[in-house]
């Protein structure tokens, strides 16, 4: 069994990536997990893209620091088991669950969606103390648990992964939106990636606009930042396990897609 763990999707060059490059490698995995909260021109992610991403074939959405910078996603995600906001949110009034369960065939599923406390806003509940309430009652009926770790640092996800190494399937890291090259499976079979990257421009800071974001850096003007459209790759990894929730590999994936520049118009 495979499931396909793409990078943050980043504007609507990331979603022409998706849509582009997504059919032909759901194929060959069972379930597409994304981290979708950069959809909207890399800042947080609507209700309309979030339908898009799943009619383009992602199954479940994750979300982070970003997860309600779009208003209409906090009625959107109470509808929908499909987009998950971070697990250790305050749950008593935040919308929307951070937990997806599913199968593949008669193998059960959970996907769990953490944010990184380090260097991050809003600051959560501590993820850790957050899985150690739940994570060994999740496993009583899920053996396959992957851990989706939204977050900054990456001594924070390193972190992450040793404290969960032997304990779920995958710890797969996203925020920094850069394919890092330590993608591994354990002793303990847990695979893991400190980022597993961006889908979107690559030629790029983040897949926006280097222009736009050196100049913000040099200035310190909060100016808007712009999408790139420069060399669009989906970028991500593919975890393949057994019914026992043991990871047997981890593969990044790193695509370049064919697009037309003419269907986008370039910001001024």
């Amino acid at each position: 069994m495979k499931i396909l763990v793409l990078g943050e999707i980043v504007g609507r060059p990331g979603f022409t990536a998706v849509k582009n490059a997504l059919k032909d490698l759901k194929k060959d995995v069972d379930l597409v997990v994304a981290n979708g909260e950069g959809m909207a021109n890399g800042f947080g992610i609507n209700a309309k893209n979030a339908v898009s991403l799943m009619k383009a074939g992602v199954d479940i959405i994750t979300l982070g620091e970003k997860a309600f910078y779009k208003r209409d996603m906090m009625d959107f995600i109470k509808d929908t088991s499909k987009v998950l906001r971070p697990y250790n949110f305050p749950i008593a009034d935040t919308p929307g669950k951070g937990v997806k369960f599913t199968n593949i065939g008669e193998v059960k599923v959970a996907v769990i969606n953490l944010l990184g406390i380090q260097n991050m806003h809003p600051t959560l509940n501590n993820p850790y103390t957050t899985l150690d309430y739940s994570l060994n009652k999740i496993k009583e009926n899920y053996p396959v648990v992957f851990v989706i770790f939204h977050a900054s640092a990456s001594a924070e996800k390193q972190t992450m992964f040793h404290y969960l190494d032997g304990k779920v399937t995958a710890v797969i890291g996203t925020h920094t939106k850069v394919l890092t090259a330590d993608s591994e499976v354990s002793e303990n079979h847990t695979a893991y990636i400190t980022d597993n990257g961006r889908c979107g421009s690559v030629y790029s800071v983040g897949g926006l606009d280097a222009e736009t974001e050196i100049n913000k850096q040099r200035t310190n003007i909060p100016l808007r930042s712009k999408e790139n459209f420069n060399d669009i790759e989906l970028q991500g990894v593919i975890v393949e396990f057994n019914e026992k929730g043991e990871a047997l590999s981890i593969t990044p994936v790193k695509q370049s897609v064919n697009y037309d520049p003419k269907l986008f118009k370039k910001e001024d």
